[in-house]
């Protein structure tokens, strides 16, 4: 039976395991599987969309300049334990761990993982997926709050602990995937600045 939680997500009652997860949730279905619970997304609204594709182009375009790994968008499970499956938003799996994934699942986690933060996402994005992640060594969580307008990045210290990484000169730059960077007002800005222009400016710095 599934219950409803709220207007954007949906909570399916008892423990549920991966295997019964992937026969419950259909292909075309973003769900996550976090402590044997379902949360199912609404569909997404228009600005959270374009801010998803906006943001996968870039990524995408340096892991492919810099033959870094694979990029997955959404409904791509990364089952962590037999309860735990989250879907981030976008992640990246580096070369080295390409091994991992399967035709319908990539078993053990990212490398590095992106939530963009909705209504009803805010504390599973910032608190139930941040322990998640931060306990199966996803060496980099970025958290994009549209809302709030900001940018959270946690990185992955030898200690076992998250880290909060603080802007540079206004850059937010990925360890793990080498070239990346971000100026955080670029996903504010109404219209969004041009992808190819920011692609290009990214890949000329994150060159050097």
């Amino acid at each position: 039976m599934l219950i409803p939680a709220n207007r954007r997500t949906v909570k399916r009652s008892g423990t549920i395991t991966f295997d019964e997860f992937c026969d419950l949730v259909r292909e075309d279905q973003k769900a996550d599987l976090i402590n044997g619970v379902i949360y199912m997304a609404s569909p997404e609204n228009t600005d959270a969309n374009d801010l998803v594709l906006w943001l996968l182009w870039l990524i995408s375009g340096v892991v492919d300049e810099f033959d870094l790994g694979r990029v997955f968008f959404e409904r791509v499970a990364f089952p962590l334990t037999d309860t735990d499956a989250p879907e981030p938003d976008i992640a990246v799996v580096r070369k080295k761990n390409l091994h991992r994934v399967k035709r319908g699942r990539i078993d053990g986690p990212a490398d590095a993982a992106f939530e963009i933060v909705s209504p009803e996402s805010v504390e599973r994005d910032y608190v139930d997926k941040r322990a998640l992640y931060e306990k199966h060594r996803v060496r980099e969580y970025w958290i994009i709050d549209e809302e709030l307008r900001k940018v959270t990045v946690f990185r992955f210290y030898l200690k076992g602990k998250y880290r909060e990484i603080k802007a540079r000169g206004g850059k937010l730059h990925s360890k793990v995937l080498p070239g990346f960077w971000l100026r955080p007002e670029w996903l504010w800005q109404n219209p969004r600045p041009k992808k190819m222009a920011i692609l290009r400016e990214i890949l000329e710095r994150g060159s050097r």
